[in-house]
């Protein structure tokens, strides 16, 4: 039982440490003669890559994807996958485990220290090992994979909120998540975030957000009833990425308030199916896609390492007070916009291959 593996028909592993010498993933059920390249991956991978401003961790990995594996060039000289396994690498160049040094027999409030030692007996104190967000760079790969098998579905995502501070959806506009560092929707909050953020950084701390992940063009009928639920799967996706504490679908925890004609989405007759006139489901349906706008957000916890000193304890029991040092991010949730992203790319992959596999 790994558990190293998400997915059904397209399915990921990934491998390797936050501190080792490379980390990749191998994407298993890809269908065959997709035609594939590193280009393809790599523009993703560097909306993710660490470094880029003040705002994130200021380790430098250029994150230059490599395949391996199951790809070749055809007789027209385009590189298609073979159908087989496709084996992604990236090598890992700037670590500094020194820094982790001194907390080696120390837990970190906040971090999984203490529950991988429980679970296993041993734990990479380098960076956290498998419990760093590093390894979420192969889901960014894998879900670039993933995107291939579904082209006419759009998935973008957005920062919607930092610390207690929303943005204001009438201002919302999505070509504005590509003029700021923190893939916000709202330009007005985005320069509101960057004073802020600025005065948690400075202070060694952190502060934690909200992800909107949306999946348009998505065909009515992916997924199933009961245990096979395509928001059960997204819901699950999202939840296993680092840090993440909560995920809802469509108006989520907000729609407890409602009343039952509140929250109904009525239809009308359209030309190809139903039109709605509301997507307070976020576009799914008893487990089963509309073909509404798939509509999911998650909230990140604040960064566990912090400047301030915090109360913990010694593997040997002994009580001690812990500061991490290190470089690490003032906001998680800021690279935790194109994770989401490759993960919904995923799920959705994987529904289509297997709606497709029982109905044709």
């Amino acid at each position: 039982m790994s558990h190293n593996s998400f997915g059904h028909l397209f399915r990921f592993t990934t491998w390797g440490e936050s501190h080792g010498p490379a980390i990749g993933c191998v994407v298993d059920g890809c269908p065959p003669l997709i035609p594939l390249t590193e280009a393809d991956i790599q523009g993703f991978m560097d909306k993710r890559k660490p470094g880029q401003n003040r705002f994130t961790t200021q380790r430098r990995e250029p994150d230059e994807v490599k395949i391996l594996s199951g790809v070749m060039v055809d007789e027209d000289g385009v590189q298609k996958t073979t159908g087989t396994p496709i084996s992604l690498y990236v090598e890992n160049t700037d670590q500094r485990s020194k820094d982790y040094s001194e907390i080696k027999d120390r837990y970190r409030p906040g971090h999984a220290d203490y529950t991988y030692d429980a679970k296993y007996g041993i734990r990479d104190y380098r960076g956290g090992g498998r419990s760093s967000a590093r390894e979420t760079a192969m889901r960014v790969a894998a879900g670039a994979v993933a995107r291939k098998i579904i082209p006419n579905v759009t998935i973008r995502a957005a920062l919607v909120q930092m610390g207690p501070h929303k943005i204001d959806r009438n201002n919302w506009d999505w070509a504005e998540v590509d003029n700021n560092p923190f893939f916000c929707p709202d330009a007005k909050m985005a320069a509101f975030y960057a004073d802020y953020l600025d005065g948690i950084r400075k202070a060694g701390s952190s502060v934690g957000a909200v992800i909107e992940v949306v999946a348009e063009g998505v065909p009515a009928g992916l997924g199933a009833p009961l245990y096979g639920k395509l928001d059960q799967d997204i819901a699950s996706a999202l939840m296993s990425i680092n840090a993440v504490k909560a995920v809802e679908i469509g108006n989520g925890f907000d729609a407890a308030s409602l009343t039952g004609e509140e929250n109904a989405d009525e239809m009308r007759a359209g030309n190809a199916r139903p039109l709605f006139l509301s997507n307070h489901a976020g576009g799914i349906l008893g487990g089963i896609s509309s073909g509404e706008p798939i509509v999911a957000r998650f909230a990140v916890k604040p960064t566990s390492s912090i400047l301030t000193t915090r109360q913990s304890v010694t593997r040997q029991g002994d009580e001690v007070d812990v500061m991490t040092k290190g470089r690490h991010d003032p906001c998680v949730g800021i690279r935790a916009v194109p994770v989401g992203e490759a993960m919904m790319a995923c799920v959705l992959a994987d529904h289509f291959l297997r709606h497709r596999g029982q109905v044709g």
